[in-house]
């Protein structure tokens, strides 16, 4: 549950278009709701502005249905990362709404609105094909949280004249998320050519000495561009998530000193 969805309950309450009863029994499973198997953070969204994710690797396909289930109750829409395809199957048949992304590995509880809620664009970028499963993760992520995102994949230093034809979608966005494996040097070139924000993925696309994902790690932590930020290997979701968290920043503190 969202900032904005307490305070509307509120408003309803005090106008009379909803019982005390009514406002306690959509509350009462604040902070958590307990499962048996899962505790479900339903305040995390008050805290953070960001809603719980279910990540579902490693979970039976039942405990992933009851908590789309709950959580659902609760939230306009879910998000569920790291689903294997024969388990999105099975979960379809319970929420035949639900939109699944094969190649991102992402289902949502319910398609996605095309209008973004906040201001500002994320551009989500890959240095090559073989990104795009940890770059569609990030691109899903980013729209579930509300964000406007464009796309800009195959764009690596093999042939960096595909990335310096790009500038102007570079200058354009507010936050760009940099996915690249071998050894990750687009997330360096992206840095310092921009005064944006760069998130930086490593992904694990190589060959032997790539080491997982491992080298192209080493190599964006150990970046000459400063200020990128970097999150673990084919992680996505976290970029997403670090991305979202900085354009959320950006927009209240506009809004903030608006009103001031």
């Amino acid at each position: 549950m969202r900032e904005e969805d307490i305070r509307a309950l509120l408003q309803q309450v005090h106008h009379g278009e909803a019982s005390v009863e009514e406002a306690v029994e959509r509350l009462k499973d604040l902070p958590y709701e307990d499962l048996g198997f899962a505790r479900l953070d339903h305040h995390r969204a008050l805290r953070t502005g960001q809603a719980e994710v279910i990540f579902c690797q490693g979970k039976a396909t039942e405990h992933i249905i009851e908590i789309l289930r709950h959580l659902g109750d609760h939230a306009e829409n879910v998000l569920a990362t790291r689903l294997e395809p024969n388990k999105a199957e099975l979960i379809i048949r319970e929420f035949p709404e639900a939109y699944y992304d094969a190649l991102a590995r992402c289902l949502l509880l319910h398609p996605l609105s095309d209008e973004p809620r906040y201001r500002g664009r994320i551009l989500v970028m890959t240095a090559g094909t073989a990104d795009l499963p940890v770059a569609q993760e990030a691109v899903l992520t980013a729209r579930f949280m509300g964000h406007d995102v464009e796309t800009l994949f195959d764009v690596g230093v093999a042939g960096l004249h595909r990335l310096l034809d790009q500038r102007q979608a570079l200058e354009a966005s507010d936050v760009i998320i940099v996915v690249a494996g071998m050894e990750g040097a687009l997330a360096s070139v992206v840095g310092g050519m921009i005064e944006q924000p760069v998130v930086a993925v490593p992904t694990s696309v190589g060959y032997g000495a790539h080491f997982q994902g491992l080298a192209a790690l080493l190599s964006m932590l150990n970046s000459c561009a400063s200020g990128i930020g970097v999150v673990n290997i084919d992680n996505g979701f976290g970029a997403a998530s670090l991305a979202s968290a900085i354009i959320r920043r950006m927009v209240h503190q506009i809004d903030k000193e608006k009103k001031s």
